[in-house]
């Protein structure tokens, strides 16, 4: 089984990707969404955090995103911090998902593939990459944020020019080539 990272900057279009990939009928597992679904699953997350944080940053089994967001945003090191904890058990989750699955090829979307040790999981990288102003604009409308945040977000996030150079692909997704041929070409589909 062939395993495909997808990864590619915020608002470049990776879950744009990701959606055509499920619609040709390709699994995708999108490692934000199943982070967020494992910290408040995960008995050793919790547990972790709780020690890290203290035992505030869940209310019950919720958990306390302002305070949790504080934390990782008031510095780098807490940042890595958090990370150390959620990332392997992402890991942990993706290879029990893995598998389970019984297509060819697999697909793991993350905006920090490289930075989460992701990428030593997968046979090749695909990068979404789309004009710095559009993704802007993307963000700024998908989030409501000013373009400030946006900036900020995109300026904690490795430059596009390192992500290309460690990938195996590159897509498009600045509006001017297809979407869906950059797919079917990367998957050699006619």
């Amino acid at each position: 089984m062939k395993t495909v990272g997808i990864t590619g900057g915020i608002g470049s279009g990776k879950s744009v990707v990701s959606t055509i990939l499920k619609i040709l009928k390709y699994p995708v597992y999108d490692s934000d969404s199943q982070a967020k679904q494992l910290m408040i699953t995960s008995p050793v997350i919790k547990s972790e955090l709780k020690t890290l944080i203290g035992d505030d940053v869940y209310v019950g089994d919720i958990i306390n995103k302002p305070l949790l967001s504080s934390y990782i945003f008031s510095s780098e090191e807490n940042r890595e911090k958090v990370n150390s904890i959620v990332h392997p058990q992402v890991r942990i989750h993706f290879a029990e998902w893995r598998q389970k699955q019984t297509s060819d090829i697999v697909f793991i979307e993350s905006a920090i593939l490289f930075e989460s040790g992701l990428n030593e999981d997968v046979d090749e990288v695909w990068c979404v990459c789309a004009d710095k102003n559009i993704r802007v604009e993307r963000v700024m409308m998908r989030n409501a944020i000013s373009k400030q945040e946006v900036m900020a977000r995109i300026n904690s996030q490795m430059s596009d020019d390192e992500v290309i150079a460690k990938s195996d692909c590159i897509i498009d997704n600045s509006g001017k080539v297809s979407l869906l041929k950059q797919i079917k070409n990367n998957l050699n589909i006619y």
